[in-house]
């Protein structure tokens, strides 16, 4: 890994862009010491042995201290959702699968957000498919080359129509759609935009405007992050009434700010069966107290706020911090839990990723199960697929094929064997 670590330092450093981030270190000499919270010793002290502890005392500690101190309080309010099929093509991605785009209305008898589903199904499965869901960064038309694609209702608002993002399939190589129809997934995707629009002063049109506790500016109070997870589970909430769908074979991915997302939806709602983190760096799988790229300075000052106001309060300040991410990683446990970087996205600290990914080994070893179970690095392109599985490749901060087959070689293993079991 030491290598690996150098050849990504020398093009990080080579670039000016990355030299001009004031206070941010990329030289893994400079990280220091730190002590990471004992994941597996409660708030009274008490020594955590077995699951049945895990899941009644310790897991709810570490949710709530989650909610409280960083990501912020999901209401308990129940926001109608209703939805309405606006396409189908039965005979999409050259007969393979069968597309449809939902609309889904959220609304609290005021005002109403809409937001657009596009999921695609395998057509040449027997019985019900697991399935992925993720959200795309710009707009469902930006998943593919294909004029019949309805554009994201949120797009409007965060870019003018002469902007590049409106191009269809600008970000198809994110998206390897045949290949998840060809594996037996169904795929379910939508813009994040159209749960929180991801734009300075457009919090009025996301989700969290609808709730009767919007704007109190309490330290707890969510924000992005959990607005986008709660989205999430919504979309799972729709796919439970597709009858071609299974969801107890869900898998949710999060890519980049989706990553840290995805992670906090998983870890509030245990219906996700596998959750699966790609370059999140600060605020998602990397460790917080590593001084290694990303720091909680910089993600806790990013407007729209991502995380609750509390967050702040620990930049520069991180050995305070009363948590740290192997412990989101760990409330996935015993469900499996998947950790992606890539070689050149130092701000995601890469490294930072991996341990906090074997630091949450513990808590599935409380269940029977593998966490990593080693503190070397695996080389690029050797993915690690136990419990825990992690893997890291060559190239950027991005979604690539070879992230995908991991991904659904990881989620076959572990569909499998709950099959067999």
């Amino acid at each position: 890994m030491k290598k690996t670590v150098t050849a990504a330092l020398f093009l990080m450093l080579s670039c000016p862009n990355i030299q001009a981030q004031n206070g941010i270190n990329y030289d893994e000499s400079k990280v220091g010491d730190y002590t990471l919270p004992r994941v597996l010793v409660s708030n009274s002290g008490t020594l955590i042995t077995t699951s049945k502890q895990w899941e009644k005392l310790r897991r709810p500690e570490i949710l709530e201290t989650f909610s409280s101190q960083m990501y912020g309080r999901t209401p308990k309010e129940k926001i109608q959702v209703t939805y309405d099929l606006l396409d189908e093509n039965k005979l999409d991605l050259n007969g393979k699968a069968t597309r449809r785009q939902v609309k889904f209305t959220f609304s609290n008898g005021i005002k109403k957000i809409e937001a657009i589903l596009l999921m695609y199904l395998p057509n040449n499965v027997k019985g019900k498919s697991p399935v992925i869901i993720g959200y795309n960064f710009k707009g469902n038309h930006s998943t593919r080359k294909d004029s019949t694609i309805l554009y994201s209702p949120s797009l409007h608002l965060v870019k003018e129509p002469t902007h590049p993002d409106w191009e269809r399939g600008c970000q198809s190589s994110r998206w390897s759609f045949e290949d998840m129809i060809d594996r037996g997934y169904a795929v379910a995707t939508m813009c994040y935009h159209d749960i929180f629009p991801d734009k300075k002063g457009l919090k009025d049109h996301s989700i969290v405007s609808l709730f009767s506790d919007y704007n109190t500016n309490k330290s707890d109070e969510w924000q992005a992050i959990g607005a986008w997870a709660w989205g999430s589970s919504r979309i799972l909430d729709y796919l439970e009434t597709q009858k071609e769908v299974d969801t107890r074979k869900s898998v949710l991915m999060g890519h980049s700010r989706q990553g840290k997302a995805a992670l906090w939806a998983g870890a509030q709602d245990k219906r996700f069966k596998i959750v699966i983190s790609n370059d999140s760096g600060e605020g998602g799988a990397a460790l917080s107290r590593r001084n290694f790229g990303e720091t909680i300075e910089k993600v806790s000052s990013i407007t729209p706020a991502w995380f609750a106001p509390a967050y702040s309060q620990y930049a520069k300040n991180e050995d305070k911090l009363p948590f740290d991410q192997h412990e989101l990683i760990a409330l996935m446990a015993p469900r499996p839990v998947y950790v992606a970087s890539a070689e050149e996205d130092l701000w995601a600290d890469p490294k930072g990723e991996f341990l906090s990914a074997y630091h949450a080994g513990p808590v599935y070893e409380l269940f029977g199960l593998q966490g990593l179970g080693t503190t070397t690095m695996p080389g690029n392109h050797q993915p690690i697929m136990n419990d825990v599985g992690y893997h890291i490749r060559a190239g950027k901060h991005d979604v690539t094929a070879f992230d995908w087959k991991s991904f659904m070689n990881f989620a076959d293993k572990h569909f499998k064997r709950s099959s067999d079991n």
